[in-house]
């Protein structure tokens, strides 16, 4: 028992390393994913959602065409990555690399910047969102209808497993803005104005109707 208590005892006490961990790992993740965002096969595998969204669908020259074009990972049809590249499929692809490297170093520049750390952590948290608006716009997030009878919501396929995963991305960024908000807050002390004027009491309340 005295061994379990002092284990305890000591997670209890872990704030610090467990909000350098989360940190660690958000950034390992992104930094990962932006990198092989340079790699034909990550940026053809987004096609889906990037097409679907109503924003983002923006960057591609031919975003209703992509069900035609679509191909598996690791296999190599030089007539669909042609295609690709004419639909600008792989300059998004890079921006977005560059963007989520940048993001993940922000957050891992938390650990000695609570300024930076904390810019980081709120891009994590809107990009996150982003994915997760995924399984809304995105038909491939679910399990089609070919004949079985699970499909459609709530049974999601391979694409739609891997959005929902950001929903711990999402708490954990969360958590290292309320880390930084924490930490913001120590080092630049704002002042509370309070704009209502106090109560009055009973007498003074009469005196200001007469």
């Amino acid at each position: 028992m005295a061994y379990l208590e002092w284990f305890l005892l000591w997670l209890s006490r872990s704030d610090r390393l467990g909000h350098a961990l989360m940190r660690l790992a958000i950034a390992v993740v992104f930094i990962w994913i932006g990198a092989v965002k340079f790699a034909p096969y990550e940026a053809d595998s987004i096609t889906p959602f990037v097409a679907n969204n109503p924003v983002l669908s923006q960057f591609y020259k031919h975003p209703e065409q992509y069900r035609a074009h679509l191909t598996r990972e690791g296999e190599l049809v030089p007539a669909q990555r042609a295609w690709q590249q004419a639909n600008q499929t792989y300059d998004f692809s890079n921006g977005l690399g560059v963007a989520e490297i940048v993001i993940g170093l922000l957050v891992l520049a938390g650990l000695v910047s609570t300024d930076l750390g904390a810019a980081g952590a709120a891009l994590a948290f809107l990009t996150s969102l982003v994915t997760l608006s995924f399984l809304v716009t995105t038909p491939e997030a679910w399990v089609p209808a070919l004949g079985d009878a699970q499909h459609g919501f709530p049974y999601l396929s391979a694409a739609g497993r891997l959005v929902v995963k950001d929903v711990m991305l999402l708490a954990g960024a969360f958590l290292l803005m309320v880390q930084s908000a924490k930490a913001l807050r120590a080092r630049y002390p704002f002042a509370v104005v309070a704009d209502r004027k106090p109560a009055l009491s009973e007498p003074d309340w009469q005196a200001s109707i007469r």
